[in-house]
Parts: structure tokens; C-alpha cells; sequence
């Protein structure tokens, strides 16, 4: 039973997708003695039979901080109804973080992913949520490049089961099927399951969600070879040699790091090589030149690395507080700039850690005095690869 003792802002019911929800005795019962609800409008048509006759609905739309003002005027409890388990990319978490000194109590339901998972028998031990419903690729680009087995989606009605199936097949993740679960548990329920290549041409049910359950492995190499790249027209060796790229990967310690950004890119072997192995960053790659923005992109296809920002332009040309705040940055190209550069960089953020890779004595001394100034620590590897040039991969840290 519902426990009276002690006051509950908010009342988080899950439903499901049933015409006539399925409510237990304790919703029920809270329900009669309520007098707040609240809910989309969808959940509204479902759940309005069940409400007592003289009742407030406040309407989940529009902007959040509109919607809690308008539950501010109320001092009783309110009734929260939201689809499936209301903590699972749900209402729970918005209250949470907009009233985080709200009293919460939750009555689950399964989610649609669960459900999914129930009425395909599928064993979801192993499962990977995510959310793509209202956010960008970036989850499920970082559980593709992760090689996740079994990964399940909450779709929206531009990222649609079709346009990840595309998504999917430009970068190379033809090893999947896809099950589109539709309406569950509603009266037009459809469950089937596809080929990437059949589903990128089918429409659905706007209310769905999918699993994508990994069907052969797809090997991800530690150190892609030079050869493999697909490099600037007649300009072979414009490209970062694959020791000295993983050295450099090594020295810019992108473990803890959220925003990386690649100056002067120019095929995008250090950028692609990074989100490799490190997927969950955001990377943006910077560079000039106008026919690397196909070289760079057809190089992420090949090598099925989604989720790397291009941006073609001179550097100093552009508005660097239209990008995320890097927390490390290489400069791979400087225009013979490398001062102005890293100031630059340095004013929006006093704490990014550089690094770069000089072949010329007079790059090495600009990029150390320049930092040295300003108050970093310099260390320094240098490698020789055959008979090229010797490279000085320099590392420079705030103290």
C-alpha cells in the first residue's frame, strides 16, 4: 500500500501502451485521492477514463521551465503519468535535474526496449541502451565503433528506423540486423525484423523503438595503415605515418578527455585513428584545404568511423565559440601561424593540453617558447621512421 506518512511531490506512474492501461490497486486507489495530474497529451487519452471528475491536467509540452512553474502553483501532490519506466531517458530524470530537492515515488512499467526484448525472446544480459530521441548520433556512434553486440534504441520522428539503417550502411555497419518494435502493446503493435538494407526504404509506426543485434564481428585495427587512406591528390605522404599517429594519439591522453580537436586534419588519419579508439569524444576536424572535406569523409566511411565534425575553413577565419570547448587540441597545420594559434586556443581555454608533431627546428622552438610562457611543461619524443625526416612529437601541459 501507498504509504501516507510522509509527503511526495511528485507521483511518477509508468503506463503502458495498452487502450486501457494496466493499473495496479495502489495506482488506483492514489489516482482517487489525487486531484493534479499530468502527462503528454497521448498519455491524457489513455489514462483520462481512470481520473476522478473534478481534476487539474497540466499538459507535458513546450518548454520545461514553463511546465514547473505551472506545477509551482499547486501545493498538493501531482500525478505524473509517463510512458513505460519514467527514470529510463524519462520525465523522472527531467524532475530530477530541474527540482533536484523534489520528493519523488516511482511505478515503473517495462520500457519499450524491454518490451521488445520480452516479445522477441531476445537475452538482454548483455544489452547497450540508448537515446537518439531529441539528442544527436553520439551514443549510438560510440556503442557502433565499440563493436557493441546487442544495442537497443529509442527512436524520434527524424531519426527513424530507415535513417539509422542508412547511417548504418554509409559507415560500414552492414553486420547488423535490425527488429523495429512498433506501437507495443498497443492495438497496431508490429514487430519485425529487417536487413539494414530492406529497412532503409520502409516506413514505421512513429511510435517505435529498435534493437540491433550484431550478426558477424567487424575487426577494428589498432593502427590503421598509411596505405589504406585515401590521401590528398598527388601528395601520397601528406600524412601522418602510423607510428608516429599513435605516438601522438599516446601523448595527447584522450582517456578522460571530452572535446578533441584536430588542426590542419587533411586526410583525417590522426582524427579517424582517435575516435577509434577513443569513441565517445567529440572531435572536430579543422582544415583548409577545400578537397579534404571528401578526402576526410570518404576516409570515416572506409574505415566505419561516424560522428567526426569537418569543418572546412581557414581557422582564423572562423568563430571558435561556435565549437565545443576543446580539452586537447593537435596542431597537425598552422600556416606558418603556430604562435598566433596557440594563443589563440589558449584564450578559450587556459588549461588545454597541446600537442604537435615539428619536423622544422623553427616549429619545435615557437611551439616550446610560446608555451613555456605560459606556464606549461614541455616534454618531448622524437622519432625517425626509415629514411623521412625526424619527428618531434612535443607535448605541452599546464602545470
Amino acid at each position: 500500500m501507498i504509504q501516507n506518512d510522509k509527503h511526495i511531490d511528485f507521483y511518477l506512474i509508468g503506463i503502458s501502451n495498452h487502450p486501457i492501461p494496466k493499473l495496479n490497486d495502489d495506482v488506483l486507489e492514489l489516482i482517487k485521492k489525487s486531484v493534479v495530474f499530468s502527462g503528454g497529451k497521448r498519455h491524457y487519452e489513455l489514462v483520462k477514463s481512470f481520473l476522478p471528475k473534478n481534476h487539474n491536467w497540466i499538459e507535458i509540452s513546450g518548454k520545461m521551465d514553463v511546465l514547473i512553474k505551472k506545477y509551482s502553483g499547486f501545493n498538493s501532490s501531482i500525478v505524473v503519468f509517463a510512458s513505460g519506466d519514467p527514470f529510463f531517458y524519462g520525465f523522472g530524470n527531467t524532475l530530477q535535474r530541474l527540482l533536484p530537492n523534489a520528493k519523488l515515488k516511482a511505478f515503473p512499467y517495462f520500457n519499450s526496449i524491454q518490451l521488445l526484448c520480452h516479445k522477441t525472446q531476445t537475452n538482454y544480459n548483455t544489452l547497450k541502451s540508448l537515446s537518439i530521441h531529441g539528442r544527436d548520433w553520439t551514443a549510438l556512434d560510440e556503442a557502433l565503433i565499440n563493436r557493441t553486440e546487442l544495442i537497443g534504441v529509442l527512436t524520434d520522428s527524424k531519426k527513424t528506423p530507415a535513417v539509422i539503417a542508412k547511417r548504418m550502411l554509409q559507415y560500414g555497419f552492414d553486420n547488423y540486423s535490425i527488429t523495429i518494435g512498433e506501437a507495443l502493446d498497443g492495438n497496431e503493435e508490429h514487430i519485425e525484423q529487417l536487413d539494414l538494407s530492406a529497412c532503409k526504404t520502409k516506413t514505421h509506426n512513429a511510435l517505435n523503438c529498435v534493437l540491433l543485434k550484431q550478426l558477424t564481428p567487424k575487426d577494428k585495427p589498432f593502427g590503421i595503415p598509411d596505405a589504406a587512406f585515401i590521401p590528398l591528390e598527388n601528395r601520397a605522404n601528406m600524412i601522418t605515418k602510423m607510428p608516429i599517429r599513435l605516438s601522438t594519439i599516446s601523448a595527447l591522453a584522450l582517456q578522460n578527455k571530452n572535446v578533441f580537436w584536430d588542426i590542419g586534419a587533411c586526410t583525417g588519419s590522426v582524427a579517424i585513428e582517435a575516435k577509434q579508439q577513443f569513441p565517445h569524444l567529440k572531435i572536430v576536424a579543422f582544415e583548409k584545404r577545400r578537397a579534404c572535406i571528401t578526402i576526410i569523409q570518404q576516409n570515416a566511411e572506409r574505415f566505419s568511423t561516424p560522428g567526426i565534425e569537418i569543418v572546412i575553413d581557414d581557422f582564423f577565419n572562423l568563430n571558435l565559440n561556435d565549437f565545443p570547448m576543446p580539452d586537447v587540441v593537435f596542431i597537425g597545420g598552422h600556416g606558418g601561424r603556430l604562435k598566433e594559434l596557440i594563443e589563440t586556443v589558449y584564450q578559450l581555454n587556459p588549461l588545454v593540453r597541446f600537442v604537435t608533431n615539428a619536423v622544422r627546428e623553427t616549429s619545435s622552438s615557437v611551439f616550446i617558447e610560446t608555451l613555456t610562457d605560459l606556464n606549461y611543461a614541455i616534454s618531448t619524443n622524437s622519432i625517425q621512421l626509415n629514411d623521412h625526416n625526424k619527428i618531434s612529437i612535443h607535448t605541452a601541459e599546464k602545470q
